[in-house]
């Protein structure tokens, strides 16, 4: 849930795929529904990419119609025990890492102001970021950079909210 300069609040759905912490796909909206979540997860693997699990917590946004399409995607469901939010640490971690990383520190004007955002920073999370659990390399692999290549710049990232470094020649 986040709130809006105007005091809406919008709600973001994340699918994050567990293997490399990759945000497979996110979405924004004011109204969260069943089929609309269906829909997400539809969105979310296109044409036989949708993995064999899909680990949810109980939430009531997973209503009816929304385990109809899972199921009809061929993917198994698995539920948390309720109130326990440290059986999808990767999921928990993630959105703390939002929160933490992006959220606190803009104020957000509506959807599309959000969705930018949000856009931007996981632009900036598969790419730089770096995780402990992948040995301080980011969901996307990246390659060392050698001394030859040149003096270290700093380049913003997320509206200047984080910066990444790399090697250019002068």
């Amino acid at each position: 849930m986040v709130p809006t300069a105007t005091f809406r609040v919008l709600f973001v759905l994340v699918v994050l795929a567990h293997d490399r912490r990759r945000v497979v796909h996110f979405n924004v909206t004011d109204h969260p529904t069943a089929r609309w979540t269906g829909e997400q997860l539809m969105q979310a693997f296109p044409g036989g990419s949708e993995p064999r699990y899909l680990l949810r917590d109980r939430d009531r946004i997973y209503g009816e119609e929304c385990k109809e399409r899972i199921q009809a995607i061929g993917i198994k469901e698995i539920m948390t025990a309720p109130r326990s939010p440290w059986q999808n640490p990767y999921c928990e971690r993630l959105i703390g890492s939002i929160r933490r990383d992006c959220r606190n520190h803009v104020v957000i004007l509506g959807e599309s102001h959000l969705r930018r955002i949000l856009g931007r920073y996981f632009h900036y999370y598969h790419t730089y970021r770096t995780h402990l659990a992948l040995e301080k390399d980011a969901p996307e692999p990246r390659s060392i950079q050698e001394v030859s290549l040149g003096e270290v710049i700093e380049i913003p990232e997320v509206g200047g909210l984080h910066h990444h470094y790399e090697r250019r020649a002068a």
